[in-house]
């Protein structure tokens, strides 16, 4: 008896979702509750697992598509799969018999510098241009098609092979069970299975063609989502940002002395920590700025909890995970979550609880750098702030000049809500409590 999985609601209010991976592919034996799918929704991604053992014999969805909830994606069943109705089989077509010579790459490309990672850049300002690197021409020579069908891998990768003129016999798998990802395919150097893979620098030239200078990166899961809520809030919130630095030698004190007292076994204790304990007397004293606007109702809807989001940045993209009741927890747990949290995300396992209900959003720069930045509000909120480097700086205090470790701070906000004046105001609170850190340990 088949099974039809339709996509679930799997999120309050959910009304479709974006397929970002395939876990497994017609053919496949699964058990129940092994993971599936991979489905992005308005807030994370989520892995879907097996409703019950079986043999899968249809996938219905592609990678990068977006289903509406309800609609039939993959078929489970108890007998094996025919090769009419395989879509995975059905994609692939037969190989030449000749191969064909390739010309070299014209020139050797350099090896591209190891890029700064940072914990959360600003969301829509982060990132680098991408670069256009000399194309690694694939392997050439015959590809087995009966061979290919033998190995676990999902139809998108496998139609990146035959792009390639890669035999996936020949490729090493690194996913559950041996399956062939995505990542081996784009590694693969046409040595052996088991030998060492091409260079890192092989993979931009995934999508191109020999000799091409360009590349085009489908826009889809994390990457699609980040796109539609940044248009979103530009598009409907007139942003303004605020500038101003504060001086954080007593927090760095502060931090150190904590250091040094929880020990090598403790949490590890984060700047952003302090910053979020010394934005709750703030936003308390300004609630417009702890708001969202309705603008179905014209209402503004002021906000009494304190959820403060952290943007982290992943290798998909920028997510903001939630640190939930904020205002009743001090610097260690603070630290604990932001720690969890941020691990969570690079790990790509936030729940979907994790995500939601922020009431203010936190995005820094780290160690990158930077004077300032102009962040885009995480809508529906209407306030995001900017957290830059901190660095010792020649400043003066009492007539004398002295060194003091100073940081910048840019706050965005939107317009309708919130004023130029009580933006600054806001500000001067959150920089006060910032220079006298030990007011907040009380």
């Amino acid at each position: 008896m088949a099974i039809e999985f339709k996509l679930p609601d799997i999120g309050e209010g959910l009304t479709e979702g974006e397929i970002v991976k395939w876990l497994v592919a017609p053919g496949d034996t699964v058990k129940e509750d092994q993971p599936m799918v991979e489905v992005m929704t308005d807030k994370a991604n989520v892995e879907i697992p097996s409703p019950a053992a079986g043999i899968v014999q249809k996938i219905l969805a592609k990678e990068g598509q977006v289903v509406k909830v309800g609609t039939v994606i993959i078929v489970i069943g108890e007998g094996a799969v025919a090769a009419s109705t395989s879509p995975a089989k059905s994609e692939v077509k037969p190989a030449p018999t000749k191969t064909s010579a390739v010309p070299p790459p014209a020139t050797t490309p350099a090896p591209s510098k190891e890029k700064a990672k940072s914990i959360a850049p600003a969301p829509g300002n982060g990132g680098a241009s991408p670069m256009s690197v000399p194309t690694v021409p694939p392997p050439v020579g015959p590809v087995n098609p009966v061979s290919i069908e033998k190995v676990l891998a999902s139809p998108a990768t496998r139609k990146l092979a035959r792009d390639r003129g890669i035999d996936l016999s020949a490729v090493r798998g690194t996913g559950p069970h041996g399956r062939v990802t995505r990542e081996d395919v784009m590694g693969f150097s046409g040595a052996p299975a088991g030998t060492a893979a091409a260079p890192s620098f092989a993979a931009s030239a995934a999508l191109g063609t020999a000799g091409s200078r360009e590349e085009r990166v489908p826009l889809k899961g994390l990457r699609r989502k980040i796109s539609e809520k940044m248009v979103k809030s530009k598009r409907t919130a007139p942003h303004f940002t605020y500038v101003d630095e504060v001086d954080m030698s007593e927090v760095v004190y502060l931090r150190k002395s904590l250091v040094e007292k929880v020990g090598p076994q403790g949490p590890r204790i984060s700047f952003l920590a302090f910053v979020v304990k010394a934005l709750i007397p703030a936003l308390q004293a300004f609630p417009m700025v702890n708001a969202s606007l309705d603008d179905e109702k014209e209402e503004i809807l002021l906000k009494r909890y304190y959820n403060i989001g952290i943007a982290v940045a992943t290798p998909e993209g920028l997510t903001v995970p939630v640190i939930k009741e904020a205002d009743r927890k001090d610097i260690l747990q603070l630290s604990v979550d932001i720690q969890r949290l941020s691990e969570a995300a690079r790990a790509r396992k936030l729940t979907l609880d994790e995500m939601k209900d922020g009431t203010f959003t936190i995005t820094s720069t780290g160690n990158i750098g930077g004077i300032l930045a102009t962040p885009i509000i995480n809508h529906p909120e209407v306030a995001i702030l900017g957290v830059h480097k901190i660095s010792q700086r020649p400043v003066v205090r009492d007539g004398q000049i002295v060194i003091r470790d100073i940081a910048h701070l840019s706050i965005s906000l939107d317009h309708r809500v919130v004023d130029g004046a009580v933006g600054a105001e806001f500000m001067n609170l959150l920089i006060r409590n910032l220079e006298h850190p030990g007011l907040l340990m009380l």
